[in-house]
């Protein structure tokens, strides 16, 4: 019997922008972290005799979502992020960039053109929630 493991411990997220500086998001705080991709890689047309053209696109954009506690630091870090972009040049906007890092299973995902999709909501009640940030990433390779 073949055992594998997996922890999310392992997992580890750094964001960067030149101006701002970078955070390392590991289990503190997140909740679960996700990359998706927007588009589809592969597209067929097919012909009125059943011939199918194979197109191959190169689309490399798409989301990386972070669920976090409230009151983290990497939540006050993807703030102070977002309110430095909104008041700076347009030119720094989507500067930053992430890697994303699980060594378990081997596996590396790089991000470029990071710009946030909005801000997080956040819901103020009885007992602290986790807030989901939206990110758009403008390439995701890996």
């Amino acid at each position: 019997m073949k055992t594998t493991t997996y922890s999310f411990a392992d997992v580890s997220l750094i964001l960067s922008h030149p101006a701002v500086g970078q955070f390392t998001f590991t289990g503190e705080g997140v909740g679960s972290c996700s990359v998706s991709r927007s588009n589809d890689v592969t597209q067929h047309d097919l012909a009125a005799d059943g011939s199918v053209m194979v197109s191959k696109i190169l689309a490399k954009n798409g989301t990386l979502t972070i669920n976090i506690q409230q009151t983290s630091e990497g939540h006050k870090f993807l703030k102070r992020w977002v309110s430095y972009i909104t008041n700076a040049a347009t030119s720094e906007w989507a500067r930053a960039s992430a890697v994303l890092r699980n060594p378990a299973l081997g596996e590396t995902i790089s991000m470029n053109g990071v710009s946030p999709q909005k801000r997080a909501d956040v819901s103020y009640q009885s007992a602290g929630q986790q807030v989901a940030w939206s990110l758009m990433c403008a390439e995701i390779d890996g």
